[in-house]
């Protein structure tokens, strides 16, 4: 009876650890210098970097799993974007700096916390209220795929004109590199996730993420196990993208107007295969890219894959000749 007792008094220490873990504040990622307003949307944050009164062009980024904004800082550096950065909910920018600012527009989303709904309502809101130029792209990596895709099926008016760049996406019908994930996973995860960041980069999953020359690209990776406020979100995204993958129809499609989803060749995130399939239904409206050498970060292996960002009126132009 008394080994009994203990092991159900063991039992219950266990999960009472695992519910603080989920629940403990995670320490912030590293961050890089900001200029610009950060709007509060809900537990999210959308972040508008200081440039031209008349940009050039305006870029909508939307990060994927366990990232931050600092994805897509590098390839957007041009001042002369109007750039504006998607924090998924829950989640720390990786920004230092700039003015937050409390906008009228802003509506707090009525999904789940860190569901894809959740942030596609956020990044609405971004594209709906925020760009001051023509000429817009709307660019969302893995799991910030399936962002954008909900929120054009959501709000598809806004989306008219827009191109859209989907980069590794999470798409419909679709699935996992491992799928499904097993429940034991869940469970088990919050106890893992203190050792991650005990060691961020453990050599059993570096195959996932490509080479790691770039010391960019490291930092990034590196950073991943903090970029989340909280151990629960991160198991929210999860069970987000499974449900999300197995239940939205590749219709989807129909409510991008133009742009492009690039799939890379080397994906040991997601099943390249799958995504291939589904994105096969996207086209003419979209153009289907395999990009060569690149594992699941194309914009970090494979930064010359982008499609160029042209001037308003100059894809006609080419489309022409």
């Amino acid at each position: 009876m008394f080994a009994f007792l203990l092991l159900v008094a063991g039992l219950i220490g266990v999960e009472l650890t695992r519910r603080w873990l989920l629940q403990r504040p995670v320490p912030p990622p590293p961050s890089e210098p900001f200029a610009g307003v950060h709007y509060p949307v809900g537990s999210a944050t959308v972040s508008e970097r200081a440039t031209a009164a008349a940009p050039r062009a305006t870029v909508i980024c939307m990060p994927g799993y366990c990232e931050n904004v600092r994805y897509f800082t590098r390839a957007y550096a041009d001042p002369d974007i109007q750039l504006i950065l998607v924090s998924s909910a829950g989640y720390y920018t990786g920004l230092d700096g700039g003015q937050v600012q409390q906008a009228a527009w802003v509506h707090p989303p009525d999904a789940p916390e860190g569901s894809i709904e959740y942030d596609a309502m956020v990044l609405n809101q971004a594209l709906e209220h925020l760009p001051r130029s023509d000429r817009i792209r709307v660019h969302g990596h893995s799991r910030g795929g399936a962002v954008v895709l909900e929120a054009a099926a959501r709000r598809p008016e806004l989306f008219q004109g827009v191109e859209v760049i989907l980069e590794a996406p999470v798409l419909p019908q679709a699935s996992l590199l491992l799928q499904p994930i097993p429940r034991f996973f869940y469970w088990l995860f919050p106890l893992l996730l203190p050792l991650w960041q005990a060691m961020p980069l453990p050599p059993v999953t570096l195959g996932r993420w490509g080479t790691l020359r770039d010391p960019r690209k490291r930092e990034l990776i590196a950073s991943f196990p903090f970029n989340a406020r909280r151990g629960s979100i991160l198991l929210a995204n999860l069970r987000s993208v499974e449900a999300w993958m197995r239940n939205k129809p590749v219709q989807l499609y129909r409510h991008l107007d133009r742009g492009t989803i690039l799939i890379p060749e080397d994906d040991q995130v997601l099943d390249a295969a799958s995504m291939a399939r589904s994105a096969s239904h996207a086209e003419p409206r979209l153009t289907v890219v395999e990009v060569r050498g690149a594992s699941h970060f194309i914009l970090l292996d494979e930064p010359q894959s982008l499609p160029p960002l042209r001037a308003e009126g100059e894809d006609d132009a080419l489309r022409q000749a």
